[in-house]
């Protein structure tokens, strides 16, 4: 008998390390396909990069992690399908989606579920609504608009703006935020342009946009449409500054548009042109790995995921609810977690801040032409 427990206790003490080194499930949620998929495409392919890195350094809390992606197929319910198969599954944590439309429909089954969940959309709405398990890795547009507002007075000397929008819950939000601060700092919006999101034809927007007269035009659209309206811009021969957020300097906006897409300039809260080392190192490496540069959605990802593996070494045990509670208020240091790329510090609503820029496409290429430093947290 006594020979038998000690066998029962040998054969406990060998499958305990192996019980211990389950791998960690983290789920993609992720526009693969759709009117989403460039956007989608680079945020995962971020997330996989910042995987590859951190299982190579020993994984989450000991564990290595096991990621898989689903296309949400940029449609809303089957975003929310995929949410809660996952959370059906026990993951940690959830990444994505992108696309803010998908992102208020799908959080409320990994709210429901307790699970983390960091989303790329910059929707104000998002964080509004008090969900204590959803962290952005970018700036919402309660951020990023007051800048953009700033720039239109101060630099631009705008008295007067043409706003184009895409007629979805990304582009109404930002729209809802710019034009109140455009108002605040006495700029007169004479043109508020609704397009529709997949919109070939920019000919009737870009028409309205040169008959309000307005001294510089806002554009906030997805990257393709974005590209598209760049292209009609200058075929219709538009000689106003042209002034945008993140999507409009996007590396993929850029290609599209070609030389239309010069002389734009953005506010941009990640950029693979930023001058600091660290993001040119991450951008090396993307490169290599995908053999194309990284845009502002591959950085949400790659970041987006480097925080999970901070804040997860501060609670020091894979646990999602207490990976949520300590993501609230948490500040994460790029010199000891360089894949953050910047020092960033969460708030009680989830929402981000760190460096941003001002960039100007010239020759093909965004250049930042102004830093701006986070605000010190109280």
């Amino acid at each position: 008998m006594n020979v038998l427990l000690r066998m029962i206790a040998v054969a406990v003490a060998l499958l305990a390390p192996i019980a211990g080194a389950q791998p960690v499930p983290i789920a993609g949620l992720v526009e693969l396909s759709g009117a989403g998929a460039t956007v989608g495409t680079n945020f995962d392919n971020g997330v996989k990069l910042a995987i590859k890195e951190i299982n190579a350094a020993g994984g989450l809390a000991g564990r290595k992690i096991e990621y898989t992606s689903s296309d949400t197929q940029t449609n809303p319910s089957i975003a929310k399908s995929l949410a809660a198969k996952a959370v059906d599954q026990g993951v940690y944590v959830v990444m994505g989606p992108v696309f803010s439309g998908s992102i208020i429909v799908s959080m409320g089954e990994t709210r429901k579920g307790e699970v983390t969940n960091v989303i790329g959309g910059e929707a104000a709405s998002i964080t509004q609504q008090g969900n204590p398990y959803v962290f952005r890795c970018s700036f919402t547009q309660l951020a990023a608009m007051p800048k953009v507002a700033q720039y239109l007075k101060d630099t631009v000397k705008a008295k007067s703006v043409a706003v184009v929008y895409v007629n979805n819950d990304f582009g109404k939000g930002g729209r809802d935020v710019i034009v109140p601060e455009l108002k605040k700092l006495g700029i007169d919006v004479v043109a508020d342009i609704s397009t529709d999101q997949g919109q070939l034809d920019f000919s009737g927007p870009v028409l309205k946009a040169k008959q309000s007269n307005a001294d510089a035009l806002f554009v906030y659209l997805n990257e393709e449409e974005s590209a598209r309206i760049l292209r009609e811009l200058k075929k219709q021969g538009f000689d106003k500054p042209i002034v945008g957020e993140t999507t409009l300097a996007n590396e993929k906006v850029i290609e599209l548009a070609g030389d239309a897409a010069n002389g734009v300039v953005a506010h941009v809260g990640l950029t693979a042109d930023a001058p600091n080392p660290t993001v040119q190192a991450f951008v090396q490496k993307f490169t290599a790995e995908y053999k194309y540069r990284p845009d502002h959605n591959a950085m949400k990802g790659y970041t987006g995921m480097w925080a999970v593996k901070a804040v997860t070494d501060k609670i020091g045990k894979v646990d999602t609810k207490a990976l949520a509670a300590a993501f609230h208020g948490a500040t994460i240091s790029a010199k000891e977690y360089p894949g953050v790329l910047f020092d960033v510090q969460y708030d009680k609503n989830g929402d981000l801040d760190r460096e941003s820029f001002f960039v100007k496409v010239a020759n093909g290429r965004s250049q930042v032409v102004q830093t701006f430093k986070p605000i010190p947290a109280k």
